[in-house]
């Protein structure tokens, strides 16, 4: 069984000239989720994790299952106004502009263990975001964990100074 077999191409999603990798088949596919969950949990099993950190939304699918697996927590990290508690955040560019991410204020505490989780690397400025907002709390980001890389946009360059793992790569 492949995973990329479970993985379907959406061109012109979410605008013209992008190619979209739809992980909603491999969803459907109870065996094709277990072997994406097991091919992600090999990339981390050997290291001390106290947390998962899921990026919104997708990175919330693999995300919880890995921290269930890991018998550690799950932190949400949410686009803004979608957290109910106290919040951090953590402003970041876009290809034409900016976004916002949150985390809750008491999600991470100093010296927590963090793998950081979502389904794709991109330009790898979500996931940097991310990143800053851990270490803001006093996280140790051990290391970002992916299903798949588009590896040919370099979201690598805005992570080198943590350890990246995908188990797909385009």
């Amino acid at each position: 069984m492949q995973l990329s077999d479970y993985i379907r191409d959406i061109q012109d999603f979410p605008k013209q000239g992008i190619l979209f990798k739809d992980i909603t088949p491999l969803l459907l596919s109870t065996k094709a989720t277990h072997l994406a969950v097991d091919e992600l949990y090999k990339k981390i099993e050997s290291k001390k994790i106290d947390v998962v950190v899921g990026i919104e939304s997708r990175g919330f699918f693999f995300g919880t299952l890995l921290a269930q697996k890991l018998t550690c927590g799950f932190v949400p990290v949410r686009k803004p106004n979608k957290l109910p508690a106290e919040t951090t955040s953590q402003i970041y560019a876009l290809e034409y502009g900016e976004d916002k991410l949150e985390i809750h204020t008491d999600a991470i505490k100093k010296g927590d263990r963090v793998l950081i989780h979502d389904d794709v690397l991109a330009t790898g400025g979500t996931a940097e975001a991310v990143c800053k907002l851990v270490e803001k709390l006093g996280g140790e980001v051990v290391q970002c964990n992916f299903l798949m890389e588009l590896s040919f946009l370099s979201g690598r360059e805005k992570l080198k100074n943590h350890e990246v793992k995908a188990v797909i790569t385009y």
